[in-house]
Formats: C-alpha cells, structure tokens, sequence
C-alpha cells in the first residue's frame, strides 16, 4: 500500500477544516508513506484549547478511510486517552455495521 493522496485526507476532514478556516487553523499533511497519516495542527492551533476536540474529530475521520492504518500527530495534539476512545467507538459501529 502505497501514499495517499492528500486531497483525499482533506477531502475526509471537510466539515472540520471550516472551523479550521475561521480560526486560521492549518492542518499541514506531513507524510502517508505506509498509510500512516501524519499531521501537524498549525497556525490558529497553536495553543488552542479546541486542538484536542479538532484532532479527535480528525483522527475519527481519517481512521474510517480503508488505506489508513494510522493517524499520528506529530505535536501530540491527540492525548492517547481520546485515541483510545475513538479506537472503541469506530471498533463497536463495524461490529453494528457487521450485522
């Protein structure tokens, strides 16, 4: 599995990057190799209170596409906690979806 396109990785966090416009926040792709993601939340993210809840809903997003195995931000913007969170939330909807 080769890179993915980083159209497609902004195409997927859509409704996030509008806030993100707003707030002059950047999410800068770093790299895909593998269909590992890396990001970095820049710009209007910087220090940002709302970075944690912005990566989460990124993180979500991205992990649901099939050429992603792993999102990593490279700042530390998503606390392992949340990763956690989401990686049970996304594990319990293909178990309803299985179905």
């Amino acid at each position: 599995m080769g890179d993915i396109e980083i159209s497609k990785i902004h195409e997927s966090i859509g409704p996030v990057q509008e806030i993100l416009d707003q707030h002059d926040g950047i999410v800068n792709v770093i790299d895909t190799t593998d269909g590992n993601v890396m990001i970095s939340l820049e710009g209007g993210c910087t220090g940002c209170s709302s970075t944690p809840m912005t990566a989460m809903q990124i993180y979500y997003s991205l992990m649901k596409l099939e050429e992603v195995n792993d999102v990593v931000f490279v700042n530390g913007e998503l606390p392992p906690f949340m990763r956690n969170f989401i990686n049970q939330k996304i594990e319990a909807e293909e178990e309803i979806n299985d179905d």
